[in-house]
């Protein structure tokens, strides 16, 4: 259990520090984007190109290996914890994000959202404290396909959604690569091949193609998200779409539990956590022209430092 908590508090901040390079790389290319013809759609919203150069820029790449080392500390966690305590341990990345953004973005965090993000560290007490043993992950081959037909839906059609709406979709996109995220955390619970390891059982699990479609397309909306919208507000949003579904499905499909008496406890925890995300978003979404504002004037105290 130790192992794992230390796991997930480390991938944590791995993804809350990537969160927030991303966002620097993302609004420096969405900035450049807003003057030039074709980089944003008929709705409002960024294309694929000023995606595409968002993840070009030195932030962004630094973001995305911190992603990638987070990612694979918290496969290792949503196999050692209940995927109700892994998920939501790691989405306190939450609070990494907003006290790095006043640094980097020049974020000004209200007493509102710093009293949010204490009831979400609170919240993660509450769920450590309840937490009992994990479950098997054993599950029939028919529900990792449909783990994979799901993911599909959501990454595919969550596109599209999010691009039909534009500007307006910063927070769906924010829960829909929550949801995607959430969806790779069940997959490497599920995963077969793993222990023991079987090349061929793991690469004949259709969980795995479920992990690489909800991860690539998770990451893809995140990147949107953060381009259009707050950076907390967003990061809130994936909060309650990567923990509450995923926590629910490690409960009711595979085994996980609280430990004996505390299911009380555990069920407050989840309120709590999911209350205080979604008021981090609600009272995050106006910073998000005032982070455009300080990335536009970094040309220019660079050059009055130069």
């Amino acid at each position: 259990m130790l192992i794992g908590l230390l796991t997930a508090v480390v991938a944590s901040i791995c993804y809350g520090t990537g969160s927030v390079l991303q966002a620097v790389g993302s609004r420096k290319a969405a900035r450049r984007a807003a003057a030039e013809a074709g980089q944003v759609t008929a709705h409002g919203g960024p294309s694929l190109s000023s995606t595409a150069k968002a993840a070009m820029t030195w932030e962004f790449i630094v973001g995305t290996v911190l992603d990638f080392v987070g990612f694979g500390l918290g496969a290792l966690a949503a196999r050692l914890l209940p995927l109700f305590l892994s998920q939501t341990v790691i989405s306190a990345n939450l609070v990494i994000t907003a006290v790095l953004s006043v640094k980097l973005l020049g974020i000004r965090l209200s007493r509102a959202e710093w009293t949010s993000i204490a009831v979400v560290c609170s919240a993660l007490v509450l769920l450590a404290t309840a937490a009992g043993p994990e479950g098997s992950g054993h599950t029939p081959i028919a529900t990792h396909w449909w783990l994979l037909a799901i993911s599909v839906l959501l990454m595919v059609g969550g596109t599209v959604l999010v691009r039909l709406l534009g500007a307006r979709a910063a927070i769906l996109a924010g829960l829909l690569s929550g949801l995607g995220f959430g969806a790779l955390g069940v997959g490497v619970r599920v995963l077969n091949g793993i222990d023991p390891f079987d090349l061929g059982a793991l690469l004949g699990d259709p969980a795995l193609y479920a992990i690489l479609v909800a991860g690539i397309g998770g990451m893809y909306l995140h990147t949107v998200a953060l381009q259009i919208g707050s950076v907390n507000g967003a990061t809130a949003a994936l909060v309650v779409g990567e923990t509450v579904l995923p926590g629910m499905i490690g409960v009711w499909w595979l085994g996980d539990a609280s430990r004996p008496g505390f299911a009380w406890l555990a069920v407050i925890g989840f309120v709590l956590a999911v209350s205080g995300a979604v008021a981090v978003a609600w009272f995050g979404t106006e910073e998000g022209a005032a982070a455009d504002d300080a990335v536009g004037r970094e040309p220019e105290l660079a050059g009055e430092r130069g």
